[in-house]
């Protein structure tokens, strides 16, 4: 009984093993399919003409092919920093990216989203701060008139968005005060101020603070957050505002880069590292304006789209289809996996005893009963 209960054992084993490495081989396959189907989909959403990421400024970095610099701006500490102002009282200067970049492209037009983030410091000094500034590319990088963040003045009349650090109070800018962040669009008084001392930072304590700016194309949405280097990207914006950046320069494109000036003080401002990435928006994931009251309805000819914009789009779906279906498949495997394979197990008292042994065991009771009669 005993040699017939373990051959029954090995024999379930040798059945239910091959089945689960089976079941482990495909689900590990469909795993890497799904995840190259997802690396490919972000390759095609990407831009790498328009995507760089600056950890140091030294000579075995690729800093002065993609960077230049103007006015007081140069590069400090062996390559650890570029220190944008402090070099001179009353001084401006500026890391500008090279290439200029688009917001809009294709036919018909499609908005682009950008993520940016740098870290940065400012000694304690009542300077204007820093700013991460957009300007056409007709703009006079090289030129500094004593404007606050090292901007030309408003008589210029060119169209800028700087996204402020400011730690100076300027009344006649309408600052709440000399810690804060705002959107400035075509001038210095900003549309939208938000006090930094909300999130128990100082701007200018000379500690390391880091700032992420993401604009998304779908909404038409500007956000901002701050933290000490080091911490983890907020998950709630210290500062958003509605902005249609497509229409800003009418599909032109921009120069995007860090700007400082002192404003009369010493204080100085190091950057630390810069990273700007631009993408591509999916047609399907286009969202309606955030005041749907400014769309003005208009009766356009039908347009013939281009043979390659079709074919992307195609592509696109097919991508995201079979994307689905493997993943449907992976969680089918993946379930049966886990219940498909259980087997019912009987304990040992339960187990089903030969016939025969049963009727030897009656023939001995039976027996016995008649011994004990005798006797009696």
């Amino acid at each position: 009984m005993g040699l017939s209960k373990s051959r029954t054992r090995d024999k379930v084993q040798t059945q239910t093993k091959p089945r689960s490495s089976m079941a482990s081989f495909s689900t590990s396959r469909y795993f890497a399919a799904l995840s190259f189907l997802i690396l490919c989909f972000k390759t095609i959403t990407a831009d790498p003409n328009s995507s760089f990421s600056i950890k140091n400024f030294g000579k075995d970095s690729n800093f002065g092919s993609q960077i230049s610099l103007y006015g007081d701006a140069k590069v400090v500490d062996d390559g650890l920093s570029v220190q944008i102002t402090g070099s001179s009282i009353s001084g401006a200067g500026r890391m500008m990216y090279k290439k200029h970049i688009k917001l809009v492209e294709g036919e018909p037009l499609k908005m682009l989203s950008f993520s940016t983030n740098f870290s940065f410091s400012l000694s304690p000094e009542n300077g204007n701060g820093l700013a991460f500034v957009m300007v056409p590319i007709g703009f006079p990088l090289n030129v500094f008139d004593g404007g606050s963040f090292g901007l030309l003045g408003s008589e210029r009349k060119t169209r800028f968005l700087c996204v402020e650090f400011d730690t100076s109070m300027d009344i006649k800018y309408g600052d709440v005060n000399d810690n804060h962040v705002g959107f400035d669009v075509d001038g210095f008084t900003s549309v939208k101020v938000s006090n930094v001392s909300s999130l128990n930072l100082v701007l200018n304590s000379g500690e390391k603070l880091q700032a992420w700016i993401d604009y998304e194309a779908s909404s038409r949405r500007l956000e901002v957050r701050l933290n000490k280097l080091g911490e983890l990207k907020p998950v709630d914006p210290l500062l958003s505002y509605p902005i249609d950046l497509s229409q800003m320069w009418n599909g032109e494109d921009v120069f995007v880069g860090l700007s400082s000036s002192s404003g009369n003080s010493s204080q100085k401002c190091n950057v630390f590292s810069w990273s700007f990435k631009l993408r591509r928006v999916p047609h399907w994931m286009h969202s309606q304006p955030i005041d749907p009251q400014t769309v003005v309805v208009k009766t356009k000819a039908l347009t013939l789209h281009k043979r390659s914009d079709c074919v992307l789009r195609v592509l696109a779906v097919v991508i995201f289809g079979i994307g689905c279906g493997v993943f449907g498949v992976f969680m089918v495997l993946f379930l049966w996996t886990i219940f498909g394979n259980r087997r019912p197990v009987v304990p040992e008292e339960y187990a089903v005893h030969p016939v025969n042994e049963l009727e030897y065991k009656k023939f001995n009771a039976v027996v016995d009963n008649a011994i004990q009669d005798g006797k009696k």
